[in-house]
């Protein structure tokens, strides 16, 4: 005991702890949300404190006068149907390299209305003679592949799956002979284990031309050399001249490497069209900006039998005393809310006002060259207000303007070097016009498009060019040779 008493001692130690109260943390949660959120947020108290009504319609604050203009149009109705410039859109582009005509990865958007990929396939079993236990191995099948449309296990563990889960008891080469109907199903290539086995597919799909049994020959036999794009090599193992090799490489560009997605984008196009933007800028013909904050909440007050009177009052019973707390804590939840939102409301338009402020050039002419090299840092400048809470203002958030809606993260950008005064955005569409007008049939390295931009003036270094190369979806230069 007494070696243990020995060990025993009384130390002090100074902390120095940042806390945050409880309506910090509220406050920062409400500047998070988007307006589809906040509107949420706002039904969600209007249902659960009877001490809050709606006393307005619902309307858009304006950035000089937050409270001022009320409109009878609603977020929705102000959002644009499209986007206002083709390019904001993802497109497919139908390149067997995985790049759209601008260099960017494949962001497939669908025409087809008839819901998810598997409901499609589901749908065709009907066409199909099967009998009810190859119908659920085909189920199993179809549940089993990804989003565009590619097998994601094995033939052997499907069986297993099906023994396990149904308790029917099939065998591999069973599963192997409805999975064959299924790769016979509509969009072509599904069922596919891999880009090659999708490609052989569709051409098998395909009237048999010499065209056709080239790009099959090419596909089964030579892909290692397609995929690199060495083109020579191919025409000469082939045997053909460079007219057939044009068309052949035409036809394979034909083909989709997500065929699922055909189907699948519809999610993506969706979500596109849902985008509601926070914000909405304005500019005139004199440069002036007009900045509105965008939401579909009304304008919220204390109901009247909530308000509280600040005359003494003689003694009452304890249940008109629990009466009196009640309304109360209703009414100070309600203040308090209101209060929230107002600060919200203030906060992100002042962001919004200083982005607008320093990327005034962009929001006049829509050109992305014009986005100035911007930082949390230089807004916070503008606004004096909290790193951290600019970062949760514009988070998540999109912006309206006459051209089409953007997200706030795009106006951030950057320094490429610490003294220039270009963004990345300048960079980048430099960078896009000169691999854009490139001889395909010898396309630049990293070096020859630095020299490019140094000779623009934009002073940087190779691995920098490479990174703005990777960002913008270009391959090296050896893969975007074309025939």
């Amino acid at each position: 005991m007494k070696g243990t008493n020995d060990n025993l001692r009384l130390e002090q130690q100074s902390k120095l702890q940042q806390r945050l109260n409880p309506q910090q943390v509220i406050f920062g949660r409400y500047l998070e949300m988007t307006a589809p959120e906040i509107e949420e947020e706002v039904r969600r108290a209007l249902d659960e404190n009877p001490a809050l009504e709606a006393v307005g319609e619902v309307g858009v604050s304006d950035a000089d006068d937050i409270s001022a203009d009320q409109f009878g149009e609603s977020a929705e109705q102000l959002q644009r149907a499209d986007y206002g410039d083709e390019d904001e859109v993802p497109v497919y582009g139908a390149y067997s390299d995985g790049y759209d005509s601008d260099g960017n990865g494949h962001d497939l958007l669908s025409t087809s209305e008839s819901g998810t990929l598997m409901d499609v396939l589901t749908a065709q079993l009907a066409d199909i003679d099967l009998n009810e236990r190859e119908r659920l191995i085909a189920e199993h099948i179809i549940g089993n592949l990804d989003d565009n449309g590619y097998m994601t296990r094995s033939l052997t563990d499907i069986a297993d799956d099906i023994t396990i889960a149904e308790g029917v008891t099939v065998d591999v080469p069973e599963v192997k002979t409805v999975f064959a109907k299924i790769r016979r199903l509509d969009p072509a290539g599904v069922g596919a284990v891999d880009l090659r086995d999708c490609l052989l597919l569709q051409i098998d799909r395909f009237p048999h031309t010499l065209t056709s049994k080239i790009a099959r020959e090419i596909i089964a036999d030579w892909f290692d050399l397609f995929s690199k794009k060495h083109f020579d090599q191919l025409r000469s193992h082939l045997g053909i001249d460079e007219e057939q090799m044009h068309a052949t490489l035409d036809f394979i560009r034909g083909l989709n490497p997500k065929p699922g997605a055909l189907v699948e984008g519809d999610t993506v196009n969706d979500r596109l069209r849902h985008i509601i933007p926070d914000f909405a800028v304005d500019a005139d013909c004199d440069g002036h900006m007009r900045v509105s904050l965008l939401n579909s909440v009304p304008e919220l007050a204390i109901e009247d039998s909530f308000k509280i009177d600040d005359t003494p009052s003689t003694p009452i019973s304890r249940r008109e005393a629990d009466a009196q707390a009640f309304i109360k804590r209703r009414h100070d939840d309600a203040s308090a809310f209101i209060s929230m939102l107002k600060m919200r409301a203030d906060t992100l338009l002042s962001v919004m006002k200083a982005i607008a402020k320093i990327q005034h050039r962009f929001f006049e002419t829509n050109d992305r060259s014009t986005i100035r090299p911007m930082i949390i840092k230089d807004v916070a400048a503008e606004t004096g207000l909290n790193i951290s809470v600019i970062s949760r203002a514009a988070a998540g958030k999109y912006v309206l303007t006459a051209h089409g809606i953007y997200p706030l993260k795009m106006f951030f950008n950057e320094r490429p070097k610490e003294d220039a005064d270009t963004s990345s955005h300048e960079i980048l569409e430099a960078l896009t016009k000169i691999i854009d007008n490139e001889d395909k049939r010898h396309p630049l390295s990293d070096d020859a498009l630095s020299q490019l931009l140094d000779a623009k003036g934009y002073r940087i270094a190779r691995r920098t060019v490479t990174k703005y190369r990777e960002k913008l979806g270009q391959p090296v230069a050896r893969l975007r040779k074309q025939f």
